[in-house]
């Protein structure tokens, strides 16, 4: 994998700047909070190797508790995510194996693999992640309806910005 840093660190500035300074001030009804910050972990290229998208996955997580004094759940949700993406990324896929330093973007996947990619992880995600906010299974129904309506909220946030990053130019389906 060819890592642009300068790349990678402009993309986690703004994608983290986004989500603090902005989307960590809404709190919809009490029950939609919108998480943009996960699709740093959903840009990174297929060929990521495990541990690198693990460690990575734990900074990206790390720095959001920092910023929401949350003690490491959103690390070990945004790990749980970045654990299960190279499974996700097989189940939904026809094709495995793709050209060095490719990322997901709808240009080269299409925009129905993006949003089901999108969907399936940022709601393992938000369920991991309020799960152990709330840490109890009494409250179950609860926190399963506020994983789901903000599940909506963060999956409508990222399909516009894959949106905006798409290409039209370059565009090609697989």
């Amino acid at each position: 994998m060819e890592f642009n840093f300068l790349k990678y660190t402009g993309r986690f500035i703004l994608i983290l700047g986004i989500q603090v300074v902005i989307l960590n001030q809404i709190y919809l009804g009490g029950f939609i909070t919108p998480y943009f910050y996960p699709l740093f972990i959903l840009l990174l290229p297929f060929d990521t190797k495990g541990y690198n998208l693990l460690l990575v996955a734990f900074i990206v997580g790390l720095t959001m508790d920092m910023f929401s004094d949350s003690l490491g759940m959103h690390a070990s949700a945004t790990v749980l995510m970045a654990f299960m993406r190279p499974f996700i990324i097989q189940l939904i896929s026809v094709k495995t194996d793709f050209e060095q330093g490719t990322e997901p973007r709808m240009g080269i996947m299409g925009s129905g693999w993006i949003f089901m990619y999108t969907i399936i992880l940022i709601f393992i995600h938000h369920l991991s992640l309020f799960m152990l906010e709330i840490f109890r299974f009494t409250e179950f129904g609860q926190t399963l309806l506020r994983t789901l309506l903000s599940t909506i909220a963060s999956v409508a946030l990222i399909m516009l910005a894959h949106l905006l990053l798409s290409n039209p130019r370059k565009s090609r389906a697989i």
